[in-house]
């Protein structure tokens, strides 16, 4: 088994979340595009929601405060989906007053319109 060892911590410097994808510019120049339904908080987010977030320390995690999600940059290089079991993430949804069976019929019906 080989151990990848970083030279530099990788550091954030700007994020921006599109329908699609979180995008997250790194201080060495290099940009991370990863999927958007790697992370479901943020796939079921507004785009208000999506928009609110803010580095952590140096940059060295995402923090989207209305949302609870925090996403760690050395995870996002290392290719880490969110870790949230389904129940967690369903008691979530609830609290924001929907399910994931509510969007899979949504969207359902939005197809079938």
């Amino acid at each position: 088994m080989t151990t990848l060892t970083l030279e530099t911590e990788p550091l954030a410097v700007h994020v921006s979340v599109t329908d699609e994808s979180l995008i997250v510019g790194l201080v060495d120049g290099r940009s991370l595009i990863v999927p958007l339904s790697w992370y479901p908080r943020l796939l079921k987010a507004s785009q208000k929601e999506r928009q609110n977030w803010q580095l952590l320390a140096d940059g060295y995690a995402i923090e989207w405060v209305d949302l609870d999600e925090h996403i760690g940059i050395e995870g996002l290089l290392a290719g880490k989906k969110s870790g949230e079991s389904h129940s967690s993430f369903e008691r979530w949804l609830s609290m924001r007053g929907t399910s994931s069976q509510d969007e899979q019929a949504n969207n359902s019906n939005a197809a079938d319109g």
